[in-house]
């Protein structure tokens, strides 16, 4: 071996290892966006803030009373509970008001959207008659209509107790009679619920929720007389199996008139032999493989996200989870079902408007901090391959979040996408913040973060997050456009809504029915804001799909309801109606089609799918013109226009 051989020879295996990282840091180095896209990408945007409950004030409080446990972290343990829905609160079809959570109150309250009238008073809801421990506290409020006559009631969740299900009287003026509170679970046992969702997942037309715990079931951690050993965070930073439980409830029974009612039964081997617990944060539903009974996506904290493939019959609950497979290049948590990052917020898109949806998620992405990322899963299956590897067990998934340019929020919680300019493509919005205060602590964070797995489960041995600590607290919330090379830049600051509050959900609806979503964002420990859209907007098509309901004339939002436009050219942009989804949102029971162009003058095709209250599926197609569209989707398989 000559001299020259021998030494290329030696340095070989560093050229490639060099190779190797330069080659790695080429794929994992974001792309710039020019600034001439940037501007383009948020030329069409204005939001104007529209605040809805009580300004901040001096004074106002920032942090709960907890258990002895947790009073070194009391501002980690108050770091939620902020939420809001978009709904009909008056029986009408056009969703304008707002169910909203103040944290500093720990209230609900419903009231109009600004700039839709004085239709009524705001008003609180009132849990008259059922019993409300001390340490229970609101966590989220979700919109439905759960006895399916015709009027939304409101779901209330708590860290404390069982969620509340809010009834509506048919008829009565919007106030606080006009709702009747029902327990979801007789007893009402202490649980910490951060998620709900709704669906028909059995199949039998009626409505069934999915209801996710947080803290071990029964953890009194808002209670400052609770004993501390009954009490734990969680067991690991990435796979803590210590949570609060993952419960399906199937519609039982309901009645309408003055004593309103519905029913719930807990399907309690809905996942098999043993029940399911993590630390969830947001669930979000979404019929993935076409078969109209919807999947669901839960989103856990310190472990593991779970897709959960529906196996369900009439009358009987089935779940079962699906996990994608990791390939050479695949960062090893960028795998569905398999990750180690801290699941905080979810929603189903169709990013590319091509009829397929990706799911977005959020995590914690703070620079020199916590340095996870998001998730864009898109499927790499045809609907009917997906739907035959879900129901294997396999999620053909694969992550586009930093080709994509979504990858970093910040310290992310609630996802929404949705269209704000009509433009035919959804812009997607993260949520962000955790405690805000002027001394940082990070740097103990990150030592916690690195412990023994051990150690974690013993609030004593967490770092301080005490009132004045801040972790991520002045994160700006995002709002991603697409620009014309299908990557995504935020333009959050450049539309008015970069806001730098803690927010914790977005509920979107267009609330003045203009034809431009307006959205809820939902804030911690302050006011809360509607913003209100002003952008440029085109043309659309807008679906209020419903079923007929209650008493004669009467219709129900037709949740699960599938959407397929038809754009010019054979393109297909596909919408479902799952409202309640992600974390601390709901949005209004409706769904946008932005056409793109300035002006559209030729109606457009739209295929529906539908299942009636008695279960049975339909599908029909109907031809629409720009605008707003009440659609009754009836029992014999026909669609009716109605007048709004």
């Amino acid at each position: 071996m000559t001299p020259v051989s021998r030494h290329l020879r030696e340095h070989a295996v560093k050229a490639v290892a060099l190779g190797c990282c330069l080659g790695a840091l080429a794929l994992a180095w974001p792309e710039d966006v020019s600034a001439r896209d940037r501007a383009q990408a948020a030329a069409p945007f204005s939001f104007a803030p529209l605040g809805l409950n009580a300004p901040t004030r001096a004074g106002d409080r920032t942090v709960r009373p907890v258990a002895p446990a947790f009073r070194d972290i009391r501002s980690w343990i108050s770091s939620v509970g902020a939420g809001a829905g978009v709904f009909a609160a008056d029986g009408g079809t056009r969703a304008r008001d707002i169910c909203l959570v103040d944290t500093r109150t720990d209230t609900v309250t419903v009231r109009p959207a600004p700039r839709t009238g004085k239709r009524f008073a705001p008003f609180t809801l009132q849990a008259t008659g059922l019993p409300m421990p001390s340490y229970a506290a609101p966590m989220g409020c979700t919109p439905a209509d759960f006895n399916q006559d015709g009027w939304q009631d409101v779901a209330v969740y708590y860290w404390g107790r069982s969620p509340v299900l809010f009834m509506r009287v048919p008829g009565a003026k919007p106030g606080a009679r006009a709702y009747v509170a029902r327990e979801l679970v007789e007893g009402s046992p202490v649980w910490n619920t951060n998620a709900m969702t709704v669906g028909d997942y059995d199949g039998d037309g009626r409505p069934d929720l999915v209801v996710g715990n947080y803290f071990l079931d029964g953890a009194r951690v808002l209670d400052p007389t609770a004993e501390q050993d009954s009490l734990q965070m969680p067991s690991s930073m990435s796979n803590a199996g210590n949570g609060g439980s993952l419960r399906v409830f199937r519609f039982a029974s309901g009645r309408t008139g003055a004593d309103p009612q519905a029913n719930f039964t807990e399907v309690e081997d809905a996942f098999g032999d043993k029940p399911l617990h993590g630390w969830t944060l947001a669930l979000a539903s979404q019929d993935l493989d076409g078969d109209g009974r919807p999947e669901v996506y839960q989103a856990n904290d310190f472990a593991p996200d779970r897709l959960l493939v529906n196996n369900s019959e009439p009358g009987a609950v089935r779940f079962a989870t699906a996990k994608g497979s990791r390939h050479f290049t695949t960062p090893k948590s960028k795998v569905v079902g398999r990750d180690s990052f801290k699941g905080m917020g979810v929603a189903f898109a169709d990013l590319e408007a091509d009829g397929k949806a990706a799911i977005v998620v959020g995590n914690i992405t703070e620079d020199y901090a916590l340095h996870e990322s998001n998730f864009v899963f898109k499927p790499t299956a045809s609907r009917k391959e997906l739907g035959r590897a879900l129901h294997r067990g396999e999620a053909p998934y694969d992550d586009h979040s930093e080709s994509m340019g979504m990858s970093r929020s910040g310290w992310t919680w609630d996802v929404a996408a949705a269209d704000f300019d009509n433009s035919g493509y959804p812009q997607v919005m993260h949520a962000t913040g955790f405690v805000k205060g002027k001394t940082p602590r990070w740097a103990q964070l990150q030592e916690a973060a690195m412990g023994n797995d051990l150690i974690l489960k013993h609030p004593g041995l967490w770092p301080d997050i005490k009132p004045g600590d801040d972790l991520s607290g002045s994160d700006p919330n995002t709002f991603f456009v697409r620009t014309a090379k299908g990557r995504y830049v935020d333009v959050a600051k450049e539309a008015g809504v970069g806001s730098t509050a803690v927010t914790r959900g977005f509920a979107v609806g267009d609330v003045d029915a203009d034809g431009r979503l307006d959205f809820v964002a939902a804030n911690q420990w302050g006011q809360s804001v509607l913003y209100h859209n002003r952008s440029k907007a085109g043309d659309f098509v807008g679906l209020r799909l419903r079923l007929p309901a209650g008493a004669r004339g009467a219709s129900t939002p037709a949740t699960g309801a599938v959407a397929r436009l038809h754009k010019p050219g054979g393109a297909v942009s596909e919408q479902q109606l799952y409202p309640a989804g992600g974390h601390g949102g709901v949005a209004a029971p409706e769904l946008l089609f932005g056409l793109g162009a300035r002006k559209a003058e030729t109606p457009v095709k739209v295929d529906v799918s539908w299942r009636d209250t008695r279960g049975r599926t339909h599908r029909a197609t109907t031809t629409l013109r720009p605008g707003w569209h009440d659609l009754l989707l009836t029992a014999d398989g026909t669609i009716r226009e109605v007048r709004a």
